[in-house]
């Protein structure tokens, strides 16, 4: 196995075509035809499966783009500190599920590398594109939750993945609801109380079990549900509808505004909100920073 054969298999990968690939490389198709059928020979997997469609890469396949890229994207780190002596662009990725505090804490991250050259990517996101995009590579870390409900579940298909998860916050839960709401000045409030109001919840897509519900209490039958896919809709709802959603009570007014409020649920549920990292991988220096930054978060969890 070649890094050469390493960059042929990612940039078929790529362009989903042999000719169309072949054609960036700037060699011939049956070239690159017999280069990639020799490295799927000598790591004994099938990468591709050829269709009158195109190249398709297949769950195994898939897998092993995630490793290849990290190993050419480490080689042309070494390539241009060691051999060209360019400055090397800091690149980092983090994927989750829709907390503000999360953001926040990558808007913090990223003023304290202003000055330098970077590519980080944040994408807020499904649960299970969360988990997929660190299993693939495509993010360093990913942040979700877990509780006594889907803990079982999900870190069964972290370890099939090759996974970890690590806590990093425990809170309660709480409704959020914008201050104009008629139970905004309540120092607690009930399932009951919110019967007639309605359950504001993020789909989540092919995989919308109850243990991807970025919602605790998933399984509770809500009168009115409304399924959203962005935050900035369900903030919308909150004002339009008078609806609510469940979450940490972690506010973060410098993005979210001062029209919005959590209030404490009666309810004895507990949120393990922490990082999914690759097992045994070691966190980049920008990973770590990250993280500092979402710990600072943890006088704000509220039991």
């Amino acid at each position: 196995m070649t890094l050469m054969q390493l960059k042929y298999a990612i940039t078929v990968a790529g362009e989903r075509s042999l000719n169309e690939a072949a054609k960036k490389l700037f060699i011939s198709q049956p070239s690159l035809s017999t280069a990639i059928r020799a490295l799927e020979k000598e790591i004994g997997i099938e990468i591709f499966r050829r269709s009158q469609s195109g190249i398709l890469l297949t769950p195994e396949g898939e897998e092993f783009i995630g490793y290849a890229r990290q190993v050419v994207e480490q080689y042309d780190l070494l390539s241009a500190r060691y051999i060209e002596q360019t400055n090397v662009k800091k690149k980092f990725g983090v994927s989750m599920q829709h907390y503000t505090f999360a953001v926040k804490a990558f808007v913090e991250m990223v003023k304290q590398f202003g000055m330098d050259e970077y590519e980080f990517a944040v994408h807020e996101t499904k649960t299970h594109e969360v988990i997929d995009d660190v299993r693939n590579f495509r993010s360093e870390i990913g942040i979700l939750y877990l509780n006594e409900f889907n803990s079982k579940i999900l870190t069964k298909l972290f370890a099939e993945y090759g996974l970890e998860f690590h806590e990093l916050l425990v809170c309660g839960v709480y409704v959020y609801l914008w201050k104009g709401h008629p139970l905004a000045g309540q120092k607690e409030i009930s399932l009951e109380d919110l019967k007639e109001y309605p359950c504001l919840s993020f789909e989540q897509g092919d995989y919308n079990s109850f243990y991807f519900a970025e919602e605790v209490l998933s399984t509770y039958q809500y009168k009115r549900l409304i399924k959203a896919n962005d935050r900035a809709t369900m903030l919308n709802l909150m004002v339009g509808l008078n609806g609510y959603t469940l979450c940490s009570g972690i506010l973060c007014e410098e993005l979210n505004g001062s029209d919005y409020c959590a209030v404490k649920l009666k309810s004895d549920e507990k949120m393990r909100i922490g990082y999914l990292a690759r097992k045994g991988a070691k966190l980049s220096p920008i990973g770590q920073k990250y993280l500092e930054e979402i710990s600072k978060f943890k006088d704000k969890a509220l039991l």
